[in-house]
């Protein structure tokens, strides 16, 4: 299998303030790889390096074949990286269609717009129903489809997702997820962080743990002792 992501020996942070070091991870095409670990660990600071939005400090990206350590936000967009963030960050005044048509902001997306929504629209019919609605009104499962959608209309060849179930019950949670299956059956590359580790495990193809700004585990899901991780994960054990 391909990979179609991967960094070597990369460090990210903020000022002069280190948040993880040396990691060298690989992402497979058409699979799904889930990073767990606690809160500070530097799973959502690693996404935002890969997108671009923070300066490595040292190290190396390499997107589809090329080197891409120094190259701007939207070059990756236009690639196919796509970044669906924590906390959603929608536009609150904009209608749920409208943030979907944000999304189809790329030039490669634009031309596809029309069938992409549909699309997004078959994923999520409550969406569908919603699209004149203020997305500031939504409610926190609405806003976090909305989130996924207006990623999904960017046709990404690379989907990053941080931490999709912050916030939402466990109904609504149990909703998202069953969408990302679906996504990981159609054989889209995903990047998911999660803190849900159950069902971060139940979608995984290869399991990173992530703690303090190292991998402490990498293994694929067939692999993984489920009581080992959770020793690892709660430092009960080296």
């Amino acid at each position: 299998m391909r990979h179609i992501l991967k960094t070597e020996k990369l460090s990210a942070g903020y000022g002069a303030m280190e948040v993880f070091w040396d990691l060298s991870l690989t992402f497979e095409e058409g699979k799904t790889t889930t990073i767990v670990g606690p809160n500070g660990a530097g799973k959502s600071t690693y996404l935002k390096t890969l997108m671009g939005l923070i300066t490595p400090k040292g190290g190396s990206i390499e997107f589809d074949g090329k080197d891409v350590t120094t190259a701007s936000t939207w070059s990756r967009i236009d690639n196919g990286l796509v970044l669906i963030p924590e906390g959603r960050l929608l536009f609150p005044d904009l209608s749920v269609e409208e943030n979907l048509i944000m999304g189809a902001y790329p030039q490669k997306a634009r031309a596809s717009m029309e069938k992409n929504r549909e699309y997004v629209f078959g994923l999520f019919p409550r969406l569908k129903e919603r699209r004149n609605q203020q997305s500031g009104t939504l409610s926190g499962g609405e806003a976090q489809m909305l989130a996924i959608g207006r990623g999904l209309m960017e046709e990404p060849e690379v989907c990053l997702i941080d931490e999709p179930s912050l916030g939402l019950s466990p109904v609504m949670t149990n909703e998202i997820f069953a969408i990302f299956r679906t996504l990981k059956e159609e054989k889209m590359t995903i990047i998911l962080v999660e803190q849900n580790t159950n069902q971060a495990l139940k979608i995984a193809d290869h399991v990173y743990l992530m703690q303090a700004g190292k991998v402490t585990l990498s293994e694929s899901r067939d692999a993984v002792d489920l009581q080992r991780l959770e020793d690892l994960y709660f430092a009960r054990s080296a």
